[in-house]
């Protein structure tokens, strides 16, 4: 059939080839050359209904069908049965096209003085037949297939015969090079699958199956759809196609990929003799869950709707149909229809025979509920009296010339005369039509097409268990209104179906596709901290700006917390304890020393400097309390000076210490006499007053030219903000630190060398040890303190002060507390000088 489309839609490239599509069409029997003659297909009923005018327009109709091929669902397909079966709607359709030439020859403004006459035959839906030809004609209403319009536009084109179609939707025909006398009162069918592919995007079904009919409509419709969907996260997870040929097996097909994938909504564009055996199929699977997306071909189909064995599979089927409109009086010209009436009718009397049986007078359509007589929602039959409306007013513009009433002789032979139409002319002003209908739309062509408009219909339950049609909305152009409450979903519930291949992603979370499957499969990735999504389905995280941090749900940016080393905290807590502690263990320490000052032990090596160690070791942990707390411009400059200034005199005390213990043993030597006369009382305080004002001009110059300030720091913490103070000059901060340790490494060598002297408490061991702690400590506090994040930093160096501190503490006043304390007996200046 597609080839059979294309070849036909391709202009004919010779007289010959027109030549033989007309012989094709017109003969009555074919013959195959030889002996063997072919029977006739589908031979169409020579019945007629003709009206007799000034002007007579065409009618073609599908008025009779082949009864065993619709009830194998080949519904309108050659065969070499003769068609038999009254086709009631299409019986409608043709009385449509009566009505509307009776109600133009009424109206005294259109075409007045000029009758308006018809001529309509049956094609029987077989194409040859479609170019059965009666009287000629100037204008042709026809066409209740695309293929039967391309055809009928091919053959009269060259005649440039107009051929209005009223069910034709192929998208092709509206190329008006190759089709330019042919026009259409429904639309392109492109139109309905954007109105498809906006409730599918509407609605938010991303996870969509398609089952369409191997055909041009079933392909094209599918591609536009596509199309439309093309970037706008719908995907389709698999289509169907369904031969006419292998409909039982394709059906069964289709329900089992229906039923097996994940896909809830179903798009169907197929003929609704397929549907329904799609249908049936599910039925026997009991699979009911599943919401259909119907095309024009089948969203309004009877047979359908009143199936009771698919009514639980077809509930809530939401659909695209060809608009609905009312013909104000053709109910009641339909009702006074009868054969008595219409002698010459031979379609009314073969419907009278068939619905009453006998053709006796006293029947009647009145008051009688019946499909023929149903004109509440006129679709075809519409389209079928706008065709002919298009007509008249085509004709009326023709035919209505200004200079007909002037004398001979002025431009009088530029006027048409009703009984010598020319169909060229026709077809030009058929172009121009723009005229308001009388149910008051506006009606136009666009090339060959009318403005798009349809409606949208919802299957609903009755209370018998059939289905009814409901109408739920409209479609015009490209805008969609749709009343939403009033539809009636496959599920049963008010809630719209959700068809998803994955969950769209909730805020804080962004996509991230699967490899190798469809964009609409992705898995949802948590945002990085410092990271936000706000809005479902977010394909990226966005970076919060550098003073705000992400809040714990990822949706927002927040602004980031203060911190620092507080009192409060469990950190904070314990570096305080540990200070306070050492703080009041060396207070502990002075008191038993002060208790014990006459003691050998005490004044060994000038008590007056271990008193004075004693009151820079308890400087040392009070200093270390300064560094905890919000930093502010005077706790910053105060906290270094304090840690740079009690440490060198701690050190110093130490340092001079060591000289003194060195100084006395070398003194024991001939001629070293005078060498404690530089080591005297007074020279160890002046000594220990020279090394600590040295430290003191260090930190006075740093902290004059570039203290350390409060800052805050983005750093690494995430959703805080570490205070600190910042070292405006490292090269000040290396000269504190510097110091200490020349001082620290000088003593740790004098003390190692004096470790060996002669005596039973020598405290140079003490100040060795003591020393090896000390710079243990601090040289692993230099990559420590660089490498800590944030609050951490001033952390590390509260743990070596406090660790260093405890350390000197310890090594050399723990020994001497314990024989105060504990050993009194060996606290004597002969135990001290013993070797």
């Amino acid at each position: 059939m597609s080839l059979f489309l294309w070849f036909l839609t391709q202009r004919p490239s010779s007289a010959l080839s027109l030549l033989l599509l007309s012989v094709v069409g017109i003969q009555t029997g074919l013959e195959v050359v030889g002996a063997t003659v072919c029977s006739r297909r589908g031979v169409p009923s020579n019945k007629s209904l003709f009206q007799d005018g000034d002007v007579i327009i065409g009618g073609l109709f599908n008025l009779y069908y082949i009864p065993s091929a619709v009830e194998q669902g080949y519904t309108r397909l050659p065969s070499y049965e003769p068609c038999t079966g009254l086709d009631l709607e299409a019986l409608k359709y043709t009385y449509a096209m009566a009505f509307a030439v009776e109600e133009i020859n009424r109206n005294s403004t259109l075409l007045p003085g000029v009758k308006l006459g018809y001529h309509i035959l049956d094609s029987c839906g077989i194409y040859p037949w479609s170019l059965r030809s009666g009287e000629p004609v100037p204008l042709l209403i026809c066409a209740a297939s695309s293929t039967t319009g391309i055809i009928m536009s091919r053959i009269l084109g060259p005649l440039s015969v107009p051929v209005i179609s009223y069910l034709a939707s192929c998208p092709c025909l509206s190329d008006r090079t190759k089709f330019p006398n042919f026009f259409r009162t429904i639309p392109s069918d492109i139109y309905q699958a954007r109105a498809m592919a906006q409730l599918a995007i509407r609605f938010n079904w991303t996870w969509i199956g398609v089952v369409i009919e191997n055909s041009d409509y079933g392909q094209l419709a599918i591609q536009v759809f596509q199309e439309e969907i093309q970037g706008k996260g719908v995907c389709l997870e698999f289509i169907e196609t369904l031969r006419r040929e292998t409909i039982v097996s394709d059906a069964r097909r289709a329900a089992l990929t229906i039923e097996a994938l994940t896909a809830r909504v179903i798009l169907i564009f197929c003929w609704y003799t397929d549907v329904k055996k799609v249908f049936l199929e599910l039925a026997k699977r009991n699979v009911t869950d599943r919401q259909f997306l119907a095309s024009e071909s089948w969203s309004t189909s009877d047979d359908l709707l009143q199936d009771l064995a698919i009514s639980k599979v077809a509930r809530g089927v939401l659909g695209v149909a060809i608009r609905s409109s009312t013909i104000p009086g053709f109910e009641n010209y339909l009702r006074s229809l009868h054969p008595s009436h219409r002698p010459d009718d031979e379609f009314i009397r073969e419907f009278w025979q068939k619905e009453f049986g006998s053709c006796s007078g006293t029947e009647s359509l009145e008051g009688v509920q019946h499909p023929f007589t149903d004109t509440s929602q006129l679709r075809v039959a519409y389209n079928v009296y706008l065709a002919v409306y298009a007509a008249a007013h085509a004709l009326h513009s023709l035919l209505s010339c200004p200079n007909r009433d002037s004398p001979p002789g002025n431009n009088s032979s530029t006027c048409s005369s009703a009984k010598h139409i020319k169909p060229r002319e026709l077809l030009q002003h058929l172009n121009k039509v723009n005229v308001t209908t009388p149910q008051g739309e506006m009606f136009y062509f666009q090339g060959a097409d009318i403005p798009a408009k349809y409606d949208l219909v919802n299957w609903q339950n009755t209370p018998e268990g059939s289905l009814k049609l409901v109408l739920i909305g409209r479609v015009a152009g490209f805008d969609l209104h749709l009343n939403e409450s009033a539809i009636q979903w496959s599920t049963g519930s008010n809630q719209v179906p959700v068809s998803v291949c994955s969950e769209s992603c909730p805020p804080g979370t962004r996509k991230a596709n699967r490899k190798g499957e469809p964009l609409c499969c992705f898995d949802c990735i948590p945002c990085a901290e410092g990271e936000i999504s706000n809005t479902t389905g977010s394909l990226h995280c966005e970076r919060c700006p550098s003073e705000f941090w992400s809040n714990i749900e990822q949706t927002a940016c927040v602004p980031r917390q203060l911190d620092f080393l507080s009192f409060n905290e469990t950190l904070g807590i314990t570096l305080t304890t540990a200070a306070v502690s050492g703080a009041a263990v060396t207070t502990a320490v002075f008191v038993v020393f002060i208790f014990y000052h006459k003691t050998p032990m005490v004044r060994a090596n000038n008590s007056e400097l271990s008193f004075l160690l004693l009151v820079s070791l308890k400087l040392c942990f009070l200093c270390s309390l300064v560094f905890i707390g919000r930093p502010s411009v005077w706790s910053c400059r105060f906290q270094q000076a304090a840690f740079g200034i009690s440490f060198v005199l701690c050190v110093s005390c130490l340092l001079v210490k060591t000289l003194v213990v060195l100084a006395v043993f070398r003194s024991a030597r001939p001629g070293a006499e005078t060498l404690m006369k530089w080591f005297g009382p007074g020279q160890q305080r002046g000594s220990v007053c020279l090394f600590t004002s040295v430290q003191v001009i260090i930190c006075a110059i740093w902290l004059s030219l570039s203290p350390p300030e409060p800052r805050r720091d983005l750093g690494f913490q995430g959703s805080k903000v570490t205070l600190a103070c910042a070292m405006a000059s490292v090269v000040g901060f290396s000269l504190v630190l510097g110091y200490i340790g020349l001082l620290a490494c000088t003593c740790l060598l004098l003390a190692f060398l004096a470790r060996k002297l002669p005596d039973n408490f020598n405290e140079a061991k003490l100040i060795t040890f003591s020393m090896l702690i000390f710079c243990a400590v601090w040289v692993a506090f230099v990559p420590a303190y660089v490498s800590s994040p944030g609050k951490y930093v001033v952390a590390v160096e509260i743990f070596a002060i406090l660790a260093s501190s405890y350390g000197l503490l310890l090594c050399i006043f723990a020994p001497k507390c314990f024989i105060i304390l504990l050993r009194p007996e060996r606290n004597t200046k002969k135990n001290m000088m013993a070797r």
